[in-house]
């Protein structure tokens, strides 16, 4: 008797406790962002971090006075060409009882598909979205998401939906990117998302909004550094101060105090592959949001560094690989699946990007060579597909070989024009080049500084030029490796 009154007094202390862990956890969020985090954040340089291109969407919460409809027309006549639906907003004026949700019929359905195919939109989102406690009202939530083709659904679960929703969003092939609503919200605070999806699939993360955060008071680069990795969706948003009092509204976004630039510059390091959805809530302009909207693009436009361009190497589902491009000769090039770091190995080789040949463009990478006699190279125009040595004698290489000199120097036309020295970095620092190629003028610019700028001739070794081709990287040695990142390029 003694032994189980003791056992029965254990379990009511033991379930206690946990009711008041459980308690304190709801009630009292932790609010801090590690030390570690701050200091990465203090420490990083984002004014030197070229900004990549996003694409922009719509949360059609933006327009939630009009109806689905309506916002499709606005935000076509925006120039934008994604939008992400919220739940119960009226599909139109002449259905006044239908909204927008998983009580739409399939009839329903393809009806508002067809409609936003034939406006030129994609709905690349849907939120914030209740999904319920259970697996048949989650099941609900991603049935309509898969028949309505919408690749992310946002939303706010209970804390021990996340074993359910990982099984449901791999089913699926559907992410879930959790909101941070402000307080008393759950997830008005990162650390209880990173607590919570710490260890499960790359599929659920942060929807990230920054404004929320600006109300709760905390610096929105510091949350996003924090979410690292796991940031799937971004309500881009900005505001006149931080805090929550009346007189701190929604802004253009760029024109508030959330620090757009740095904010793009983090994205830009994490690789964050998903949309800028553009969400505005200031209500005293919430029947004209498209001035705030407009000047939004612009400085986005203002301060992204790759506008227009492709990245030619890039993460899928937060791996990167080598797809699209094909391997000549011995050696070949590695690559970092985490930071997209490729590493030669071997040669002499030609790893070249199979997609498409081009004609005139811009093409610009970052390059690192482990030591001073690192040789290789980037071929522009390469005519055919390299089956042999032959494509040296019929395309220019642009030479990357600190020890050399003249036509063998870096920046240098190899074997035909010698380009300005000065501009390399030491080895095993990163270098940027730039190789701008329109008609037969070729012009190369190292770390800023232009080395070559020339009218292309065959010359030496290379016999003949042509007006396309494929763009192919070198892999020379093992002794002295070469390193690419950051790979874009731009048709002109």
């Amino acid at each position: 008797m003694k032994r189980t009154a003791c056992a029965l007094l254990a379990a009511v202390a033991l379930m206690t406790s946990f009711v008041s862990m459980e308690a304190q956890r709801t009630s009292t969020p932790d609010k801090s962002i590690p030390a570690s985090v701050k200091e990465a954040v203090a420490a990083a340089d984002y004014a030197g971090v070229r900004i990549k291109e996003f694409p922009v969407a719509v949360q059609c919460w933006t327009y939630r006075k009009y109806t689905f409809l309506e916002t499709l027309d606005k935000v076509k006549a925006l120039g934008i060409k994604y939008i992400q639906a919220y739940p119960e907003q009226l599909l139109g004026k002449d259905m006044p009882k239908l909204s927008f949700g998983p009580g739409m019929t399939e009839e329903q359905m393809k009806t508002v598909r067809d409609r936003v195919a034939a406006a030129g939109l994609e709905i690349v989102g849907y939120g914030v979205c209740d999904i319920g406690t259970t697996e048949a009202s989650m099941r609900r939530v991603f049935d309509f998401a898969r028949i309505m083709g919408i690749p992310t659904v946002v939303c706010e679960p209970e804390d021990d939906d996340y074993k359910l929703l990982e099984k449901l969003g791999e089913e699926y092939g559907v992410r879930v990117a959790v909101h941070n609503h402000p307080e008393p919200a759950k997830y008005a605070y990162p650390a209880l998302l990173v607590n919570d999806i710490q260890g499960r699939s790359g599929l659920i993360g942060a929807c990230a909004d920054p404004g929320h955060w600006m109300r709760c008071g905390l610096n929105p680069v510091e949350c996003l550094r924090y979410l690292e990795g796991r940031v799937l969706d971004v309500h881009i948003k900005d505001r006149s101060g931080f805090g929550n009092a009346d007189t701190v509204v929604d802004t253009a976004v760029g024109d508030g105090k959330a620090g757009l630039r740095d904010i793009l510059a983090e994205l830009t390091l994490q690789d964050y592959d998903g949309y800028l959805t553009i969400e505005y809530e200031n209500e005293a302009k919430v029947a004209t949001p498209e001035p705030d909207i407009r000047k939004t693009l612009e400085n986005l436009k203002a301060l992204t560094y790759y506008g227009g361009c492709t990245r030619i190497f890039h993460a899928e589902e937060g791996a990167y690989d080598k797809y699209g491009w094909n391997h000549y000769g011995p050696g070949g090039f590695t690559i970092d699946p985490r930071t997209g770091i490729l590493e030669g190995h071997g040669g002499m080789g030609l790893l070249w990007y199979s997609v498409k040949k081009f004609r005139d463009f811009v093409l610009e990478c970052d390059y690192k060579c482990a030591a001073k006699e690192t040789n290789s190279g980037i071929f522009v125009r390469v005519p055919g597909v390299p089956s042999s040595d032959d494509y040296i004698y019929h395309s220019i290489e642009v030479q990357i070989n600190d020890a050399g000199e003249g036509l063998h120097a870096t920046g240098a036309a190899y074997d035909i024009k010698a380009s300005s020295p000065g501009a390399a970095l030491p080895a095993r620092q990163w270098n940027h080049i730039k190789i701008t190629f329109r008609g037969d003028r070729l012009a190369v610019k190292l770390n800023g500084k232009v080395v070559l700028d020339w009218d292309a001739f065959p010359g030496g070794k290379v016999r003949d030029l042509a007006p396309e081709g494929y763009i192919g990287l070198q892999n020379h040695d093992s002794v002295a490796p070469i390193y690419f990142k950051d790979i874009y390029i731009k048709e002109l």
